[in-house]
């Protein structure tokens, strides 16, 4: 099936306002996506992976995009199905100061580390979700580094978080005597 036939699927099975807002494959957008509803994707994941003509059966992966001028993040899913050799991309939008929404762990496991990835690095809350800590940074981190917003503290812990550029370190300055024999 064509993305857009897996949307109109979704549409009739779950409606407009679970499946929205369809974007073919353009000189922009290099695969076609579509928007879930945050508060129905248990029901769309659960859709895809079930229904026979679906069967997607496998998570590629999670990842999330901050848009701090729309004040919104959206929580990206790429997912496919190896007996159908389809793909679908999902976007769910989500409120930048409380981005929050179901977790789809009890649809595809796989999504465990990667929502968790996803609350680690922007703040994503995955309601429901298992085990909701970070896996990347230490638990005291302050911040969420994707946003593009987040400032890098000069150290943690007294350890530097910068390293100095390695092109610098290898500009030895010679002594006086050296440098007028070369």
């Amino acid at each position: 099936m064509t993305p857009e036939e897996i949307f109109q699927a979704l549409q009739a099975k779950l409606g407009e306002d679970a499946v929205f807002d369809l974007h073919p494959v353009s000189a922009k957008d290099r695969d076609a996506w579509f928007q879930v509803a945050p508060e129905k994707i248990q029901a769309v994941g659960q859709h895809l992976r079930e229904a026979p003509e679906l069967e997607f059966d496998y998570l590629e992966c999670i990842t999330g995009v901050d848009y701090p001028d729309l004040k919104k993040i959206a929580v990206v899913y790429h997912i496919y199905s190896y007996a159908k050799k389809h793909r679908v991309v999902l976007k769910a939008l989500l409120d930048r100061e409380s981005p929050a929404m179901p977790t789809l762990v009890d649809v595809w496991s796989a999504a465990n580390w990667q929502e968790r990835e996803c609350f680690d690095l922007l703040g994503v809350r995955f309601e429901g979700h298992p085990d909701l800590r970070r896996l990347l940074l230490p638990d005291d981190w302050e911040g969420h580094p994707l946003r593009k917003d987040w400032q890098e503290k000069a150290e943690y812990h007294g350890i530097p978080t910068q390293r100095p550029n390695p092109v610098e370190l290898f500009k030895i300055k010679l002594p006086k005597k050296e440098a007028e024999a070369t």
